[in-house]
């Protein structure tokens, strides 16, 4: 996600620009320690979110991953977008602002592993939106995929109303991580396009400075200066944010999709480990099962008769 939850993105962006690796399994592994690193930048976020709120986390996240990629970007020597490609840049940046943010503030409402299994949602809804602002056929492996999608997140919620311990505080945050996946959905189709008219540096600087420049529309009203012990962690999640989108950008130009994709759901597995460490959030039985259906309607949206949107 803007890297928040999920990574489903590089299954989009890196599949331009491929060097395939004679053996997947380093890729694959590469990618697993991109996953975990992405994970643990959402916990990271997720106690900033509880901190200082999400909306300040994100604001100061994104000027120190500003600072980050524009240094790379400028000892690069890379050339400046083009007009056509700023406008992409800019689309994507406010997009994906607002995206972060609800989803942020909705897993600090909500145990981290059943934010991430929520989020899992989003390939399925870019399915139909590609059908839309792309032109592509929908499969019945995509309808089927739907439906165990929608069931899956059904399961969750029915989990989370049946608990005697949920508010109404958690049912927004349910709600705020659902529409962060509807904007990450239309995220992966901006993303596609990008890939066509822009550098992986390119994208990682300007996503990040308009991304700042975005948030910094409301810092008049909404904005704080971190506390001093709040900088280590927002420097962490930006660190932790550059290295992933650096190993995963690596594994995919050296593995195929459909090699990788599946590595993208052990983020599942990581959210619950740093739920439970961090925070001591459990995962019930019912999160297993609807990321279980998502999960498996995810994988039946990859299958190869199928017009895929996650790969170019």
């Amino acid at each position: 996600m803007f890297q928040g939850s999920g990574t489903f993105a590089f299954t989009l962006y890196e599949g331009a620009m491929t060097i395939r690796s004679p053996s997947p399994v380093l890729p694959f592994s590469v990618a697993c320690v991109g996953i975990a690193l992405f994970s643990l930048m959402d916990a990271v976020m997720k106690g900033l979110s509880i901190g200082i709120g999400a909306y300040n986390a994100m604001l100061w996240r994104t000027m120190i991953g500003a600072l980050l990629g524009g240094a790379v970007f400028f000892v690069r020597r890379e050339k400046l977008p083009s007009q056509a490609a700023f406008k992409l840049h800019a689309l994507r940046s406010s997009n994906g602002a607002l995206m972060a943010v609800l989803f942020f503030w909705g897993i600090a409402r909500v145990p981290l592993a059943e934010g991430i299994a929520l989020s899992f949602i989003a390939p399925l809804i870019t399915l139909y939106l590609a059908a839309v602002l792309l032109g592509e056929k929908i499969s019945r492996n995509a309808i089927l995929a739907s439906l165990l999608g929608i069931a899956g997140v059904g399961v969750i919620l029915a989990g989370r109303l049946g608990t005697e311990a949920h508010d109404e505080d958690a049912l927004w945050g349910i709600g705020a991580i659902f529409a962060s996946a509807i904007l990450y959905s239309y995220n992966l189709i901006l993303q596609r396009q990008q890939a066509q008219v822009a550098t992986p540096g390119e994208v990682a600087f300007f996503q990040s400075l308009l991304a700042a420049c975005f948030l910094a529309l409301a810092s008049p009203w909404l904005a704080v200066v971190p506390n001093a012990e709040d900088w280590v962690p927002l420097g962490q999640a930006a660190l932790l944010a550059t290295g992933s989108l650096f190993l995963l950008s690596w594994a995919y130009a050296r593995a195929e999709a459909q090699i990788l994709v599946t590595v993208e759901y052990t983020a599942f597995i990581w959210a619950a480990l740093f739920g439970w460490l961090i925070f001591a959030e459990p995962v019930t039985l019912y999160t297993l099962i609807g990321t279980g259906l998502i999960v498996v309607g995810c994988l039946i949206a990859t299958r190869p008769n199928h017009v895929e949107v996650t790969a170019l």
